[in-house]
């Protein structure tokens, strides 16, 4: 039997400082993702995180996404995800992780805006017991270009 677990589709947060601008009307607009997926014997796990930013004037307005989702044939599993926001930075976290005796595999994801930095990095890793484990990163990160 297929057990499934996955992050209530993707976790959304937006915040504006004070005007709500569209696309067209940014002076300056970056974004940023990085995805991953593991998987070994029956587990398999996938995060991903996005972001997104548009500077209009003296204001920018950011949004932030992320997800995750792990799969077991006969094991457990667990998918957690988190967004916080403060004046400085918005951040998003994801984890999830698949377990069938002693095989597994993960993923996390930390996306992250903070004054005009945007960056995203991913990890994975699955294992299978007596073969060396599979490691897997991604990192990026954008500067919001000046106005």
């Amino acid at each position: 039997m297929l057990k499934w677990i996955s992050v209530a589709g993707i976790a959304l947060s937006l915040t504006a400082l004070q005007n709500h601008a569209v696309a067209q009307d940014c002076d300056a607009a970056a974004t940023v993702g990085s995805a991953g997926s593991a998987a070994a014997g029956g587990t398999s796990a996938s995060t991903l995180g996005i972001a997104g930013a548009c500077r209009t004037g003296s204001d920018t307005s950011a949004s932030i996404g992320s997800a995750g989702s792990a799969a077991a044939v006969d094991g457990k599993v667990r998918s957690d995800t988190k967004v916080n926001e403060n004046p400085t930075q918005l951040k998003a976290q994801s984890k999830a992780q698949a377990m069938d005796q002693g095989t597994f595999s993960k993923s996390k994801t930390k996306t992250r805006v903070k004054g005009d930095r945007l960056e995203s990095s991913t990890r994975t890793m699955s294992h299978v017991p007596g073969q060396k484990p599979e490691k897997s990163s991604s990192d990026t990160s954008v500067l919001l270009p000046p106005q």
